[in-house]
């Protein structure tokens, strides 16, 4: 009798336990990341750090030097020149299409 008491009280009470431990694992799993770890501090300050410089920059390359932003000039002007572009900001627009829905004939029912 006590067995078979135990056997329908345990799959129930192991349904309960997983889903108090998974509960309790999903709230430490919280409280972790807010823990400070070395290399995820070094990798969020050098994020921030570059997103001021390229702010700062106004659009052009962080850091860059003459010599860098001339082979970037060059390199878009050889892109422009193969795809037949005219401006950097038209190669970055979406294309418009004009699709015209072609003139179809009446359908005569009448006539066999």
């Amino acid at each position: 009798m006590i067995t078979g008491y135990l056997s329908k009280l345990l799959p129930p009470a192991r349904v309960v336990c997983g889903q108090i431990l998974t509960r309790n694992l999903a709230v430490s799993s919280v409280a972790l990341q807010k823990a400070s770890d070395p290399i995820q501090q070094l990798f969020l300050d050098k994020a921030r750090e570059y997103n001021q410089k390229s702010k700062a920059s106004g659009g052009k390359l962080v850091d860059a030097d003459d010599n860098l932003q001339r082979e970037l000039d060059e390199s878009l002007a050889r892109t422009l020149r193969q795809f037949g572009g005219k401006t950097p900001e038209e190669m970055s627009k979406f294309p418009s299409f004009n699709f015209k829905d072609p003139a179809l004939d009446p359908i005569n029912l009448e006539q066999k």
